[in-house]
């Protein structure tokens, strides 16, 4: 469950709870934090190993800027030979495809050339420079259409030459994947995150829930605009107020609109979607950017997506 108030500032942290604990890490190019009340039993050292763990585990899969990650090993490989992949990928891959299918392809994979071509991937692939390469590729082809996925032996193919990028979804699985850590060691009072992605589990001791900043999506400003409290619940927000380059005096976003294959030019700043896993906010929250205030109300409320559009104007809306 989850509540939102865009009226009031953050609470203050004036918990006089000595049981209140909190780790935090780096990973995926950002921060890992974990917040949780203690409970007898728990070995604090060898939970701080295992979310290190978890979270790094995604990272040597799924990054594009790691050469030997299991997804770089999958964007090089030959068309038609099947890559085996762990079953981690192989999960993020399947749910990737899924929510492309649901958003008619406003949220897919197969953006890693256009990042690269844009300017936002690693160094190596960025050699070209920012450039717009929908003239090379009139006609978007989903990735559904030429990656095959044999769950059964966990492997992959292409039929087609395809780099796919997981930023959209993986620091979203990241969160959920520790959630499973703290799951494991039998906590039942957390709050979890990577960066802006966050899950929690039950309240506080004093049965209040997490809150969240909802942030004021504004370029160089860390400002929150109102509060969402979680219980069960994860949140992922999708903006362009923090990455971005500047070509020629005009802001270019890092959000890239899969049919167009051009960076994303709308009229939304931000999009925050709540929902039961990470993994599954993360991207819907992308897609709902990328789709813009009116398709992508449309296509929240239809799926039933809890989710808050802030635009550029400073208006908010909401599916709720």
């Amino acid at each position: 469950m989850s509540k939102m108030s865009i009226d009031r500032a953050l609470p203050t942290h004036a918990e006089q709870l000595l049981a209140r604990q909190t780790l935090h890490g780096s990973t995926m190019g950002t921060r890992y934090s974990v917040v949780f009340y203690m409970q007898s039993g728990v070995n604090v050292k060898a939970l701080s190993t295992a979310l290190f763990n978890a979270v790094d585990h995604v990272d040597q899969q799924m990054s594009t800027w790691k050469p030997a990650s299991n997804l770089n090993r999958l964007n090089s490989a030959q068309v038609d030979t099947w890559v085996d992949v762990p079953h981690e990928l192989m999960t993020v891959l399947a749910a990737s495809i899924q929510i492309e299918q649901a958003t008619n392809s406003a949220f897919d994979i197969g953006v890693g050339d256009v990042v690269s071509a844009w300017g936002f991937g690693p160094p190596a692939s960025n050699s070209a420079g920012v450039q717009n390469i929908a003239g090379s590729r009139p006609t978007w082809t989903p990735t559904s259409q030429v990656l095959e996925l044999d769950a059964a032996k966990r492997r992959v193919r292409k039929s087609a030459s395809i780099k796919l990028d997981l930023s959209g979804i993986a620091k979203g699985f990241g969160v959920d994947e520790m959630a499973h850590v703290m799951n494991e060691f039998g906590l039942e009072s957390w709050l979890v995150g990577i960066d802006g992605e966050m899950r929690a589990k039950g309240v506080k001791p004093d049965g209040t829930m997490w809150a969240v900043a909802l942030e004021r999506p504004e370029r160089g400003v860390r400002e929150a605009m109102g509060v969402l409290e979680l219980q069960d619940m994860a949140v992922a927000t999708s903006g362009n107020y923090r990455h971005y380059i500047e070509v020629d005096g005009k802001t270019i976003s890092h959000t890239m609109n899969p049919r167009t294959c051009a960076p994303l030019d709308n009229d939304v700043a931000s999009v925050t979607v709540l929902a039961p896993t990470c993994m599954v906010a993360d991207a819907w929250a992308t897609a709902l950017m990328v789709m813009g205030p009116e398709a992508g109300l449309e296509m929240g409320a239809a799926h039933k997506i809890e989710a808050i559009f802030v635009l550029k104007d400073g208006s908010v809306q909401s599916t709720f």
